[in-house]
């Protein structure tokens, strides 16, 4: 009934390598866009505010 000995200083360092690794891979994947999908992006956006403005009734109130 011999337990395998454990350095908890390398099983607590590998376990944060773990989770860092983890927090990683997801912020690769949220942010992880290349510079062509990134320029798309914004020209999408902008053309929508163009249109948007575009559509915009005129008012004779100044408060609005």
């Amino acid at each position: 009934m011999t337990a395998e000995i454990v350095n908890l200083r390398r099983a607590r360092k590998a376990k944060l390598r773990r989770e860092a690794e983890v927090r990683a891979d997801e912020n690769r994947a949220k942010f992880g866009r290349s510079k062509q999908e990134r320029e798309a992006t914004r020209a999408e956006t902008e053309l929508n505010a163009r249109r948007l403005e575009a559509m915009r009734r005129e008012s004779d109130d100044p408060e609005t």
